[in-house]
């Protein structure tokens, strides 16, 4: 790791950090000394990307590539896992269900600008998970609870919505399915834009709220992992597409459960921390009623 006490160099009077050195230096503590032995490092091996493989600040920047484009960069999470944010706001859930297989079943919890923490189950059928999400309603009492249905989930889903006493609070997202807010065409009809399925909708509302600053995530290796670990491109329209689960595994990487369990939080129009319905402006003017009654 860079942040080794061991690893430094002299720095001359007139040493100057630019303004990646300078925001690296703050995120992780590092003194200038440090500083001048990464910069001189960098010089030796040919390029940063190389050094982060070398040396890197967080464990996860070892698996990424030189040639490896993340759709999230390990700046904006670094950021994210130093922030103290209040977790302030209605509770939304998200669920990302595996099987029986190597793969966990993964429960984010968000409120307003932070994600509070990210639940690991490993092991669970259909019923099980369902019965794990029925407890945690109960218990917790979530605004939202968004369950991604591809696979496994759209079972999870199904029982969820024949036994829940509340029907409202679950919520069904096809990774796959159109976006909540396509782009407008602009003057050139064949070429869209915006993010092309509601998968990387979700993305891109999370990568908003991180590049937005003061939001807070766990301060967990594996969530940076599966967040840094999925790349992107754009089709022939312009729209944004993110890498696959089966492309990850062809390169080695494992499907980013964690990371996706996440997003399945930012699923409101904008990403918004609170869930917008018909009933909105309705339930907030009977709250606010009977604050001042």
């Amino acid at each position: 790791m860079v942040a080794d006490p061991g690893y430094c160099r002299e720095a001359g009077p007139d040493f100057q950090m630019d303004a990646e050195e300078s925001s690296l230096a703050e995120l992780h503590g590092l003194s200038k000394e440090q500083i001048a032995w990464r910069r001189a490092n960098i010089s030796q091996l040919g390029s940063s990307e190389y050094f982060s493989q070398e040396y890197p600040l967080v464990a996860s920047e070892a698996f990424i590539s030189s040639s490896f484009d993340s759709f999230i960069s390990p700046a904006l999470v670094i950021a994210a896992r130093r922030e103290k944010a209040e977790a302030i706001g209605p509770l939304l859930i998200g669920v990302d269900p595996a099987g029986m297989g190597p793969d966990r079943t993964r429960i984010a919890f968000r409120k307003g600008r932070c994600i509070t923490k990210v639940e690991s189950h490993r092991g669970l059928d259909t019923m099980e998970i369902a019965g794990l999400v029925q407890r945690i309603i109960r218990e917790e009492k979530p605004a939202k609870v968004n369950i991604d249905v591809g696979g496994l989930g759209a079972g999870v889903y199904d029982r969820l919505y024949e036994t829940a006493s509340n029907r409202k609070v679950i919520s069904a997202i096809n990774f796959g399915g159109k976006v909540l807010e396509p782009q407008r065409f602009d003057e050139h009809p064949d070429r869209a834009g915006g993010p092309a399925n509601r998968r990387a909708e979700l993305w891109l509302n999370m990568k908003k709220a991180l590049e937005a600053g003061r939001f807070c995530l766990p301060d967990s290796d594996s969530l940076q992992a599966d967040l840094v670990s999925v790349g992107y491109k754009y089709n022939s329209s312009g729209q944004l597409l993110l890498e696959s689960k089966q492309d990850m595994r062809r390169r080695g990487v494992p499907s980013p459960d964690e990371a996706d369990a996440v997003a399945l939080c930012f699923s409101e129009l904008d990403g918004a921390p609170f869930v917008k319905n018909s009933d909105f402006y309705r339930d907030l003017r009977e709250q606010y009623r009977g604050a001042y009654a």
